[in-house]
């Protein structure tokens, strides 16, 4: 051997080990740095605007006429409840509740029509019914919320959700907050009922996912472009809403998440929003059971989350910051011996797992914290993990297809022409010469 490839040799085997425990020490420092990122940035109610729950000092007379618009669609399990705690607000200014039936096939109407006759409903709860068939071009929740905003008389609007139920005193202190504030738009991060396991494991990645694509307090910052609403509860000005065109403007007629795209227009044309801490105040039970579940984020993360490359990285990117910094320890362990070739002793790879799980585990007992679970759900964080790269996948491969997905009874994002189906397919792998099953 020559000394020129000697050296070569010997200069390769003295970079392997320090590779190996530069790409360990960075692949520990930014996975702290993306929990550090969460747990002081982007908490979803921590870093949300703290409601002053401040009283108006103004009468009744005074206090501008509120119009609630539910948008309601095979909503027997939830409808009661949600328009009941509407009815029995403690708001001193006058208020209406207007609930649009969009096609329901269930029993929805029926305890609607029931509800009107209740004395809390006198004059105050009306009933909007929608056929089944939407007009070109509409989604159906927008159709919904704009079919209510059209038969609305207040100055306010505020736009909540069926699955929702408010404490007595939400549109007494949301709306003062908002006339205190000057704002033109206040939305809520609900309080989230946990009725099962599957909800107990899959909600707070489902926040943490969702806060880090709107950290709070760069959505409520005016000069930052980034907006975002939460659905469950949105209290609109209606001169705001009329001078951006309503549900009716192009870009949000069919938009299958009507909040976000609603919240992006409201603060593109320089009105002020504001997104609070909604706990005590708005309740939110959103699945039943992991069908329901499953379903549910599936769409979600179909129509919200920035197309198919920002999907195909998040499908490759969840498990290194969800399932490997709770496998590291164990890596670590049994390949202890391959590690010290490399360099990295027993104190570093304490130094790196300790680096790469404390953060992770602080992030994850605020945030159960503020769900009101117990420590121990923390170590489900993988699980969820896996449950959620399930769901990515089986998105992308809708996405890919062009199938859409199903979201009570229509189908949102499906193309006419489907250019990686089984037939495509099919014939692709007959040209190579090979099976297709």
């Amino acid at each position: 051997m020559s000394r020129k490839l000697l050296k070569q040799v010997v200069l390769a085997s003295e970079q392997s080990p320090r590779t190996g425990r530069l790409v360990l020490r960075c692949y520990a420092c930014v996975t702290a740095a993306f929990y550090l990122f969460l747990h002081w940035i982007a908490h979803p109610y921590q870093r949300s605007i703290a409601l002053r729950h401040q009283q108006s000092e103004a009468g009744a007379d005074e206090l501008p006429a509120v119009s609630i618009i539910v948008p309601a669609r095979n909503e027997e399990a939830n409808i009661w409840r949600c328009v009941r705690s509407l009815l029995l607000q403690d708001y001193p200014g006058d208020y209406e509740v207007i609930v649009v039936d969009d096609g329901s096939t269930d029993h929805t109407r029926a305890i609607l029509e029931r509800l009107a006759l209740e004395p809390a409903a006198a004059g105050r709860l009306h009933l909007v019914s929608l056929s089944e068939e939407l007009p070109p071009g509409w989604a159906g929740k927008p159709h919904a919320l704009h079919a209510g905003a059209c038969q609305a008389r207040g100055s306010w609007l505020v736009f909540t959700d069926a699955d929702s139920y408010w404490a007595p005193q939400t549109l007494r202190l949301t709306l003062s907050e908002a006339l205190a504030r000057n704002l033109d738009l206040l939305s809520l991060v609900p309080e989230q009922v946990l009725v099962d396991g599957w909800n107990r494991l899959t909600l707070p990645l489902a926040l943490m996912g969702m806060s880090l694509q709107f950290p709070p307090p760069f959505v409520n910052l005016p000069c930052c472009p980034l907006a975002t609403a939460n659905g469950q509860y949105i209290l609109l000005r209606r001169s705001v809403y009329e001078a951006l065109g309503g549900y009716a403007r192009p870009e949000l007629r069919g938009s299958p998440l009507d909040d976000r795209d609603l919240a992006a227009v409201v603060k593109r044309l320089g009105y002020r929003l504001a997104l609070c801490d909604g706990r005590g105040l708005v309740r939110v039970q959103m699945y039943r059971g992991l069908p329901a579940l499953w379903r549910g984020w599936r769409k979600t993360i179909f129509v919200g989350s920035g197309g198919l490359p920002f999907m195909m990285a998040a499908l490759m990117g969840l498990p290194l910051v969800v399932i490997v910094p709770f496998l590291l320890p164990l890596l670590l362990w049994l390949g202890q011996s391959w590690w010290r070739q490399q360099g990295v002793g027993a104190g570093e790879a304490a130094l790196v797992t300790g680096l790469t799980l404390l953060p992770l585990l602080a992030y994850r007992r605020s945030l159960d914290k503020s769900l009101g679970l117990p420590w121990y759900q923390a170590l489900t964080h993988p699980l969820a993990g896996l449950l959620f790269m399930g769901m990515l996948a089986q998105a992308c491969w809708r996405k890919l297809t062009g199938r859409g997905v199903e979201w009570r009874g229509r189908v949102y994002g499906a193309r006419s022409r489907i250019p990686l189906g089984r037939r495509a397919l099919g014939q692709l792998f007959r040209r190579l010469g090979q099976p297709y099953h």
